[in-house]
C-alpha cells in the first residue's frame, strides 16, 4: 500500500507554493482558451448550416421544398415527357424535396427533406413507350376537374408541418384549373408569397388565358421553360454554385485552429527532463 501510495505523490520541491500563482495562471489560459476553442467551433457550425451550395433556376437558393404534379386528364403524352425531364433536372441538382401529385385532389408521395434520388423510381410513370404511357397508381383515385389551390395549400402545409423555411414550390401544371378554384387559388398563392417560400411554374402546353392568370398572380420570373437549356447537346449539371467562398466559415475554422495552437504552447504540462523528479530508494 505504501508504495502504491508512493506512485501518486507529486514531485517533491521545497518551493511549491512559488509556483501557486503560475498554476493559476496557467488554469485561467487554460479555461479561456478551450472556451474560446468551443465558441468559434459553433460559429463554424452555424456559418456551414447557412451555406446553399447548389442553385438553380428551380431551385432558388438550393432550397428544399415541395414538387408539386398534375396528373389531370388534360395532361397529355408530350406534357409527361417534359414532367420526367423536370424530375431529372431535380436528381442532379440534388436538392432535398417533398412530392406532391393532383387532379380534383392532392396526395403527399414524399415529404420535405427526402433526398432527390428517391424521385428516381417515379421517372417510369414519366416515359412514354410505344405511343403509351404506363398506369399509374394515383389515376384511380382521381375524377374530372382540376383544382390546383388544394394541391398548392397541401405543399405550403407540408412545408410549415416539417418546419422547412426557406422553401420552394414547383409546379408543373397545365395551369387549367377548374373556374370555381379560382378565388382559392388566388388566396393560396397570395399567402403563399407572404411567407418565405418561393415559386417556380413549369407550364405544360398552357392556354394563353391560363399562363396569363398565374402571370398576374406571380409574375413573369416565375416561369420556368420546361424544356432544359441544349437539352439536345450535352448534357450538363443545371447547378451552379451560390456565394463566392464561405469566407466566415474559414474564419471561423481558423481561429480555432489558432485558439487549440495558443492552449498547446500556453497551457500545457511542464515538460521534465528524463530522469528528473523523485525517485523511491
Amino acid at each position: 500500500m505504501a508504495f502504491l501510495r508512493s506512485r501518486t505523490r507529486a514531485i517533491p520541491s521545497p518551493d511549491a507554493g512559488a509556483l501557486q500563482r503560475a498554476r493559476l495562471r496557467t488554469g485561467v489560459v487554460r479555461v479561456v482558451l478551450v472556451a474560446l476553442a468551443c465558441g468559434l467551433l459553433g460559429a463554424a457550425f452555424l456559418s456551414a448550416r447557412s451555406l446553399e451550395p447548389r442553385s438553380s433556376e428551380l431551385t432558388p437558393g438550393g432550397r428544399s421544398g415541395v414538387v408539386v404534379i398534375d396528373l389531370s386528364l388534360s395532361i397529355v403524352s408530350r406534357d409527361y415527357v417534359h414532367v420526367g425531364g423536370i424530375l431529372q433536372r431535380l436528381i442532379r441538382a440534388d436538392n432535398p424535396m417533398g412530392l406532391v401529385v393532383f387532379s380534383d385532389t392532392a396526395y403527399e408521395l414524399l415529404p420535405p427533406r427526402t433526398p432527390a434520388k428517391e424521385l428516381r423510381p417515379l421517372l417510369r410513370f414519366f416515359t412514354v413507350r410505344g405511343g403509351q404511357l404506363p398506369s399509374n397508381p394515383w389515376t384511380p383515385g382521381f375524377q374530372a376537374g382540376t383544382r390546383i389551390s388544394t394541391a398548392l395549400a397541401l405543399a405550403q402545409e407540408m412545408l410549415v408541418r416539417d418546419r422547412v423555411s426557406p422553401a420552394s414550390i414547383i409546379l408543373i401544371s397545365d395551369l387549367e384549373s377548374a373556374p370555381e378554384d379560382y378565388t382559392a387559388l388566388g388566396r393560396t398563392i397570395s399567402r403563399i408569397r407572404r411567407s418565405s417560400t418561393t415559386m417556380r411554374v413549369v407550364p405544360l402546353s398552357a392556354s394563353s388565358g391560363a399562363r396569363r392568370l398565374f402571370e398576374g398572380l406571380l409574375g413573369q420570373e416565375a416561369f420556368v421553360d420546361p424544356v432544359e437549356p441544349n437539352a439536345g447537346e450535352v448534357p450538363a449539371l443545371d447547378v451552379t454554385l451560390s456565394g463566392e467562398s464561405p469566407l466566415w466559415l474559414l474564419v471561423a475554422a481558423g481561429l480555432c485552429l489558432v485558439a487549440l495552437a495558443a492552449h498547446e504552447r500556453f497551457a500545457g504540462r511542464l515538460l521534465l527532463p528524463p530522469g528528473a523528479g523523485w525517485r523511491e530508494t
